[in-house]
């Protein structure tokens, strides 16, 4: 496995775990996490504000997440991923992809982009592509 791969995987455990020290190992002190339009104090900057945040989702709305995809670059220190965000508290789930950058010398997580496969829509259980053939395709469908 590439190693930007593997910081991405030990993110998302330390993620669903619930893990502050987990969670700040796997990124730079100054990284920035970057949302689409919509959640309240965006971006999150610095290792520590990503962590407290990802903790209260895991704490508040029940939150665990699945890595679908995974595509690492090959002569770049970045990685593009597609997730599902399984919100257990509602009952729903958001799907999406994240562009991450790596720290050259480290290593560790220095950004990333999120982008959501539609908008978050109330009473939508599952915020996914219209017409994609998850099941076919073998994605998530609920959260194991």
């Amino acid at each position: 496995m590439h190693r930007h791969e593997a910081t991405i995987r030990r993110y998302f455990d330390a993620c669903n775990a619930a893990d502050p020290a987990a969670l700040l190992s796997c990124f730079t002190p100054d990284a920035v996490h970057y949302f689409p339009p919509g959640l309240p104090e965006i971006p999150w900057r610095g290792a520590e504000a990503i962590a407290k945040k990802w903790l209260w989702c895991v704490e508040t709305l029940g939150s665990q997440w699945t890595i679908e995809k995974v595509l690492v670059s090959h002569d770049s220190n970045e990685a593009v991923i597609e997730w599902t965000h399984w919100k257990r508290q509602s009952g729903t789930a958001q799907r999406g992809d994240e562009w991450y950058v790596f720290d050259t010398a480290s290593g560790l997580i220095s950004e990333i982009r999120a982008y959501y496969a539609a908008p978050a829509v109330k009473d939508t259980p599952i915020g996914e592509l219209v017409g994609f053939d998850y099941v076919g395709r073998g994605y998530h469908l609920h959260w194991e």
